[in-house]
């Protein structure tokens, strides 16, 4: 049983061991591979085991066909400050003159990697910049990305972009909230209302206008990536399917059909409610009506109040009809600035009456009130069903006027111009490598060479375990009921299971008996080789026991008629003596007799016995005198 502990502990420890070196494991870093590239993309990556000694940055260089990439290292060229104003709001804010810099990250400073950032609080921002190359959406997908840090948080503010739709008359000088876009994406947050947006423009093939559609929320919480000041990673997937796909740090948080996720639907209902359409007067959509043959009862009184006087209550002893409940503070003084012309009269604040603290009360004493058990209230006729019930009215069904069908809505506007164009109440919101491509290899080659290095060099100066638990429970208290059990469980376990139990008085007694036991069952072979040799010997003692007791019986003829010959004697000698002798050889012969009886169970069983008794029959043979003494000796000697 000791033994099988011993292993338990053993495996007990090897198990936290290996749990403990892979939380080491992740936190050092060793998650930080974001998706398994080839070898190519694998070698231009920093080394796991150089990051938290120095990082040598590379900008990241697209690998294949890509519409757009910006990575904000070198000179900010070709991107447009607006110089016009927000439509519908104050002068005093309308001007897009909020403020940009290209900067390095505060926290988790990659040397030599820039970004573009938000810099002011509370104006409008608006930056834009055209695409390598115009994006058609035909027959390849559309893939967009780019990083963003809240390095300051975020209260409330976004940080979505817009893919603006291709125009003759497009100016970036005068990008504003109205220019016409094709596609919006990307975070957004107001109060505790957390968003990824993804909205596209949709064209009516009907009327030619242009409607917004909405994707679905994401199920997914996403407050985490607005607080925790990291970088993360933005992707919008569109396929020529008519699917997309949302993700954050390559992870999908979000898909769905264009043709079915979207809010408002891109193709309106086949029938709509006819707005000419009205209720007809006569239309009952009441489902009950008051019973109209329902009569009131006679006796029902609707003037009989709710709460009577209670006439069976009494005046409680020791009431102080006299005495007021509150009365002037005698210790109150009249303020020295109290003007009599200006303030009135002065009177002394009302306390409550102390002579009422030891008394049931104190003023007029009213009955209390009681429920009125005549009390029925306004009476009304119960509810019936109605006969004349025609349901909920709705405008009757005529075909959509408006009605079109696309089938393919991802045949969107095309794309040729970037821009960002927020208003945020926190300021240092970075933005970081832009791409626009169609094939995922390069996005995720892309994504590996800039957001992967953030990440990792993040993981690496990130505190320890312990700070992050601590910080965890900060903002969930509850954890720490959780941390205390997965503490306690283990070591509970460990002293349950390895510390050496104290010997109880049973385990002692179960040793004792085993060994017992053990002691009994190895001498059972000697002590059956004894009983076989006393068999033995019993049975050559009953041979001999014949014999003697052929012999026996001639000397105790002999011996009985001593014995009568002698108690004829004394009787003639001594009357009185006679007696007592007499009752004692009687009482001797009944021993005798029993003695013979005894001898004979005892010379069957007895070997030393039937030798002292032949002894003893020898000498009384022999040898007449004392037959009384050879008796009781012989009686002795039996028992």
């Amino acid at each position: 049983m000791h033994f099988q502990w011993d292993w338990l502990c053993l495996g007990l420890l090897i198990i936290s061991s290996v749990t403990a070196e892979i939380e080491n494991e992740e936190i050092l870093g060793a998650d930080v591979e974001v998706e398994d590239f080839d070898k190519q993309s694998q070698e231009s990556d920093v080394d796991e085991d150089e990051s938290s000694l120095g990082i040598v940055y590379q900008t990241p260089k697209p690998t294949g066909e890509v519409y757009f990439t910006e990575t904000f290292d070198g000179v900010l060229t070709g991107w447009i400050l607006s110089k016009t104003k927000k439509e519908d709001t104050d002068d005093n804010v309308a001007k897009y003159d909020g403020r940009w810099e290209v900067e390095e990250l505060k926290e988790n400073t990659v040397p030599g990697d820039r970004g573009l950032v938000l810099k002011s609080v509370a104006k409008h921002h608006a930056i834009s910049t055209m695409l390598t190359k115009a994006f058609i959406f035909d027959n390849k997908p559309l893939i967009v990305q780019y990083e963003v840090n809240f390095q300051e948080g975020i209260d409330c503010g976004g940080a979505y972009i817009k893919l603006l739709s291709s125009s003759n008359d497009l100016n970036l000088e005068y990008f504003f909230d109205k220019t016409p876009y094709t596609i919006m994406f990307g975070p957004d947050k107001c109060g505790e209302d957390y968003k990824l947006h993804f909205i596209f423009r949709h064209k009516n093939p009907k009327t030619g206008e242009y409607d917004e559609k909405h994707a679905k929320r994401p199920d997914v919480d996403l407050k985490k990536f607005y607080l925790d000041k990291k970088t993360h990673l933005y992707t919008l997937v569109l396929k020529p399917d008519d699917t997309f796909e949302m993700l954050i740090d390559q992870t999908v948080v979000s898909k769905g059909s264009l043709l079915e996720d979207m809010v408002p639907p891109v193709n309106p209902p086949r029938e709509i409610e006819d707005p000419a359409d009205k209720k007809p007067d006569d239309w009952d959509e009441r489902p009950k009506i008051p019973d109209p043959n329902a009569v009131k009862p006679d006796d029902w009184d609707e003037d009989e109040p709710s709460k009577i006087e209670d006439l069976d209550a009494v005046k409680p002893e020791g009431w102080l009809d006299d005495e007021p409940q509150y009365v002037p503070d005698p210790n109150a003084k009249k303020p020295k600035d109290w003007d009599e012309e200006m303030d009135g009269e002065w009177e002394a604040p009302q306390i409550p009456n102390p002579k009422c603290e030891t008394a049931p009360g104190c003023g007029i004493w009213v009955r209390p009130m009681k429920n009125n058990p005549k009390y029925k209230g306004k009476w009304k006729a119960p509810m019936i069903d109605n006969p004349n019930y025609q349901g909920i009215w709705s405008p009757r069904k005529i075909p959509n006027p408006d009605y079109f069908e696309d089938s393919h809505p991802f045949e969107m506007t095309a794309v040729s111009a970037i821009g960002l164009e927020l208003w945020s109440m926190t300021s240092d919101i970075y933005f970081d490598n832009f791409i626009i491509c169609s094939e995922k290899e390069v996005a995720d080659r892309w994504a590996a060479d800039g957001w992967g290095l953030k990440k990792l060099v993040a993981s690496a100066n990130e505190p320890g375990m312990f700070s992050q638990l601590v910080t965890a429970a900060e903002d969930h208290p509850w954890l720490w009921v959780l941390y205390i059990l997965t503490l306690a469980l283990p070591i509970g376990l460990g002293v349950l299971f390895c510390w050496p139990a104290k010997k109880t008085d049973e385990d002692i007694e179960f040793k004792k008996t085993a060994i017992s036991k053990a002691i009994t069952k190895g001498e059972i072979k000697q002590d059956r080789e004894e009983l076989e040799d006393d068999e033995i010997d019993l049975e050559e003692e009953k041979d001999n026991e014949d014999i003697v007791e052929d012999e026996r019986r001639e000397p105790e003829e002999t011996k009985g008629e001593l014995v009568k010959d002698t108690q004829k004697k004394e009787r003639e000698a001594s009357p009185s003596e006679d007696e007592g002798e007499g009752g004692e050889d009687i009482d001797e012969e009944e021993e005798n007799g029993v003695a013979d009886g005894s001898q004979e169970e005892g010379d069957k069983s007895n070997k030393s016995g039937s030798e002292d008794e032949m002894k003893e029959d020898d000498e009384s043979t022999s040898s007449g005198d004392g037959p009384l003494k050879s008796v009781r000796k012989r009686r002795v000697r039996k028992d």
